[in-house]
């Protein structure tokens, strides 16, 4: 460490809550890793957050992408980490702007309070993946080759692993105060990263309350993206969104539908199709992904709705449509997952295709030239139990 940085650390320890300075100082740094080794020099990295340098206040927020959750991987020094950005969320520095640390993130400046939650979510999203399925296959990333196949985890990654999901109850205490900020971008991010961290096992109770703040501020939010961002929350939540499948927004109707279960699922079912229908007009309501839903929209939306369906003939119109209009950039996120809702019990060569089924792959055959859509996908066909080529596709037909 030299000493300027040393004289840095010392001024910023100095004006931390105690709770943040306790972790910093307490922490055997030394004993926990991150993505590229020992920990040490982690805590120099959190205390930069609260620099009054933007660019170095930039650099620490890359550390925590880059190191802290390697493109969403836990290590043994994540939740102290975690907990020690939860506690200094309300820091006066936290409404400090600053511009994006990587060469990719070339968006408007914003607020260090909006990085940390957004970086929350994010770890609370990767925490949470595998205590629900169902929930996981809503996911636009989605592929079922990684649960049939699971990475066996060693004994610190299992480690990192309970750590952040024990911490929970503590980051979700702290990012509370911020659902009801007066700053929508703050609140966006606030209720991005309530999202996973409250549908988590044991928090039903702090979901409920969470929700009731939300609904009560639901009319005032006004602007889109706050509405449909709270809609999402309170579905995923388990709220009863009913009424909200009828608001005059369709971007709100739409995020009210996400989600693997519904309490009125065909009506759910019906919105989500709709929006299907005219596909770019639907990712035109959110150029800018909303808090926790990154790739275009409607593959968020394709996900939810193949989730609901009761079966593949419920959304066969308008999926078959989807195949046959498809670009070759499409392939894991729109075809792949048709593909293998058509088939989720896998092909069963004693049984004859439904008209659905060969409706779907007659429209793979009709566009393999343009869309690449049978060689591209063949994990998926794979997966699904089918011939990986277009001739093993046409004996079926």
């Amino acid at each position: 460490m030299t000493d300027g940085l040393s004289d840095r650390m010392v001024r910023i320890l100095g004006g931390l809550p105690l709770e943040a300075r306790d972790l910093l100082l307490k922490t055997d740094w030394g004993s926990l890793r991150h993505a590229y080794g020992p920990a040490e020099d982690i805590p120099a990295a959190l205390c930069s957050l609260l620099d009054e340098d933007p660019e170095v206040r930039s650099g620490a927020v890359g550390v925590l992408d880059m190191a802290v959750l390697h493109q969403g991987s836990l290590y043994t020094a994540t939740a102290p980490a975690e907990l020690f950005v939860a506690a200094i969320l309300d820091h006066p520095l936290g409404l400090a702007e600053h511009k994006g640390y990587f060469p990719w993130d070339d968006g408007p400046a914003r607020s260090l309070r909006i990085d940390l939650l957004a970086w929350l979510g994010q770890l609370a999203e990767s925490a949470a993946y595998g205590e629900n399925p169902l929930l996981d296959r809503t996911h636009w990333q989605w592929e079922p080759w990684h649960e049939e196949t699971p990475r066996e985890r060693d004994r610190d990654e299992l480690a990192a692993l309970q750590a952040c999901r024990d911490v929970r109850p503590a980051i979700a205490g702290a990012v509370k105060p911020f659902l009801s900020s007066p700053d929508p971008n703050v609140r966006e991010a606030a209720v991005g990263a309530a999202v996973p961290l409250l549908s988590a096992p044991g928090l039903t109770d702090r979901a409920l309350g969470a929700a009731t703040l939300l609904r009560a501020q639901l009319e005032d939010v006004g602007a889109r993206r706050g509405r449909a961002s709270v809609a999402r929350a309170l579905t995923l939540w388990g709220m009863d969104t009913s009424d909200l499948l009828a608001d005059p927004d369709p971007a709100v109707r739409v995020c009210t539908a996400l989600g693997p279960t519904h309490a009125d699922r065909p009506c759910a079912l019906a919105v989500l199709l709709q929006a299907l229908r005219d596909p770019r007009s639907t990712d035109s309501w959110f150029p800018e992904p909303l808090t926790g839903m990154d790739g275009w929209f409607r593959f968020t939306v394709l996900c939810s709705a193949l989730a609901l369906a009761e079966s593949f003939e419920e959304v066969a119109p308008v999926a078959i449509a989807i195949v046959t209009t498809g670009g070759t950039s499409m392939v894991d996120f729109e075809r792949g997952p048709i593909l293998y809702r058509a088939f989720s019990a896998g092909y069963d060569p004693t049984r004859p295709l439904t008209s659905a089924q060969r409706d779907l792959l007659q429209a793979f055959v009709d566009t393999d030239e343009s869309t690449s859509g049978i060689a591209g996908n063949w994990l998926w066909f794979r997966a699904a139990g089918l011939p990986e080529d277009r001739d093993g596709i046409l004996t079926l037909l």
